[in-house]
């Protein structure tokens, strides 16, 4: 899937990701400059606590990831103590400890904006410290801003290529999750996205957008005049490992 979002990202002088989420897109491109946004100030934090910090961050991370902190006694614990942190750097620590040892990794929030996704139980969580470093070699240039997709994407032009992973609309009445952050994204903000696409590929943008390949989603992206192209993944749609199986995918093209 990766290779595929590559190939129809193109060339540009920037890549603008409003949706940067694990940043995976980017740190797998070749541009100049990135501008990265998304709508959850803990994962922005992180980004710019480990850009800052580099080695020292990792090193002071790596000391939440311990035997005895395996345990749910422990996890709680922390979600507590991270529900209640201010101060960023500790926050920060505690949001890839909560990402790593909790279920599934889904980071999840009330309405009152708790993380709230309970313990995973899993046998030897795995500090991400190469992955960290390298972020911090590949990410060096990059602007991180915790931003509404509209705002983000308006700050785009000609040259610039944006890649919009948006919160995918459901497969199914019951694949609904509460809310990664505060806020959601509906149906409605679905179609602000295509329309936005849509202006900036007239301002000489390149929008590449990808989500579940949908009735609904198809027939929004083919009336916003994107080019259309689908595929298959092999994805993890349910919490019984035995309903894993490919769902089809697509990518809108905005030029």
């Amino acid at each position: 899937m990766r290779d595929k979002i590559l190939a129809a990202l193109g060339q540009g002088n920037r890549l603008i990701e409003p949706f940067v989420g694990s940043a995976a897109v980017s740190l797998n491109a070749n541009f100049k400059k990135y501008r990265l946004a998304d709508s959850n100030p803990d994962l922005i934090m992180l980004y710019r606590q480990l850009l800052r910090e580099k080695e020292r961050f990792i090193v002071y991370a790596e000391t939440l990831f311990t035997e005895q902190n395996n345990s749910e006694e422990s996890y709680y614990r922390f979600r507590d103590e991270f529900n209640a942190c201010k101060e960023k750097r500790r926050r920060a620590a505690l949001f890839i400890y909560l990402n790593r040892h909790c279920y599934n990794g889904l980071c999840r929030y009330n309405s009152k904006g708790i993380f709230n996704t309970p313990f995973g139980r899993y046998r030897k969580p795995r500090m991400p410290r190469n992955e960290m470093a390298h972020f911090i070699v590949a990410m060096a240039n990059a602007v991180f801003e915790n931003a509404d997709y509209q705002d983000t994407m308006e700050k785009a032009g000609k040259g610039d290529v944006v890649y919009c992973d948006p919160p995918y609309v459901p497969l199914s009445a019951t694949s609904y999750f509460t809310d990664y952050h505060v806020g959601g994204f509906n149906w409605d903000d679905q179609v602000l996205l295509a329309e936005k696409a849509e202006q900036l590929a007239r301002r000489g943008v390149r929008v590449v957008i990808s989500n579940h390949d949908t009735k609904e989603i198809r027939k929004l992206y083919k009336d916003s005049n994107a080019g259309i192209s689908t595929f298959e993944v092999q994805r993890s749609i349910s919490c019984n490992a035995d309903n894993r199986k490919k769902v089809k995918e697509i990518l809108a093209v905005f030029s």
